[in-house]
């Protein structure tokens, strides 16, 4: 259970509920299939899938959730293709021309007609709360998505004092002194990626992957004004992402965890899913510490519903 990407968001105040009540309270909003005029329906499953019988997985000061939701797939243009025949159908029987009005009515029907007939797809996204971090983690590389997940989380609890960080240093001043400076700090290593932007035009863009990121061609956008929007790093030689300014850390690799994996012993389920998590947060913690300094640490945090 390695998280790809990283949407981190910290706690205003104290969890109020302990995790026993949290495991209570997910299995109000329980996920359940679609009903036949549903589009889509959002709930907790277990995060050993199958293997598990709770809502929640928790280890130490960490609790894993994982949040799924099913979508009916009925695409535009499958609905676009039975209007436009139960409208030439009608005009035909009815010797008349259908107009814009009721052509939409006709398709509104048509939409209710096919839903039930769609198929339907699943999608889930893990989330975990560290108590140790005093941060709420989602494996997410779409904010919206994220949202989602805490929404239903919110619902579920009936508040979430969570909010988006905040850092006393603007990331992005600090990834383009890394990039001038030639060399990271509190033990992040620049790698060979970047994304350049004006900011006085954020249009102007250059990316750069595998290339010298100390080139002198570097340097001289550098010079013009440019500022760095993401990065790509590598943290005490464990973990390799790509940093971006809104704080968001994305296609994360946890070094040499997949071959250390590989070569281990047969392992249950549940075995393979704790080991991986023991290893994932103990290496998170460390890297949001070093994180959270690079950026000279958190402002002081309000608190939100």
């Amino acid at each position: 259970m390695w998280f790809k990407n990283l949407r981190v968001y910290t706690f205003a105040k104290p969890l109020p509920q302990s995790f026993e009540e949290i495991e209570t309270a997910l299995a109000d909003k329980s996920f359940e299939p679609c009903g036949s005029m549903e589009k889509a329906r959002l709930g907790w499953v277990s995060p050993l899938g199958r293997e598990g019988e709770m809502l929640s997985h928790a280890q130490g000061r960490y609790l894993m959730l994982c949040a799924q939701k099913q979508e009916r797939i009925l695409p535009s243009s499958v609905i676009n293709e039975a209007t436009d025949e139960k409208v030439a159908e009608l005009e035909e029987r009815q010797g008349r021309k259908i107009y814009r009005k009721e052509k939409r009515q006709i398709r509104d029907d048509v939409f209710v007609t096919l839903l039930p007939r769609a198929f339907t797809r699943n999608h889930q996204t893990f989330a975990y709360i560290s108590l140790a971090d005093n941060l709420l983690i989602v494996n997410s590389g779409s904010a919206p998505k994220a949202e989602e997940l805490l929404t239903l989380l919110r619902d579920t609890l009936g508040s979430l004092p969570v909010e988006i960080p905040s850092t006393n240093r603007a990331p992005a001043d600090v990834m383009t002194r890394w990039l001038r400076e030639q060399h990271g700090s509190d033990n992040f290593v620049i790698d060979e990626e970047c994304e350049l932007f004006n900011p006085i035009d954020g249009g102007n863009v250059v990316r750069c992957k595998g290339q010298d990121l100390f080139s002198e061609e570097i340097q001289a956008h550098l010079g013009a004004g440019k500022q760095v929007k993401s990065i790509g790093v590598t943290w005490n030689s464990a973990v390799s992402c790509v940093l971006s300014e809104d704080l968001a850390i994305k296609r994360v690799k946890f070094v040499g965890m997949n071959e250390e994996r590989d070569q281990g012993e047969a392992e249950t389920v549940a075995d393979k899913f704790d080991q991986e998590f023991a290893v994932m947060t103990l290496q998170l913690t460390g890297f949001f510490k070093d994180f959270f300094t690079a950026f000279g640490g958190l402002e002081a945090s309000g608190e939100q519903q």
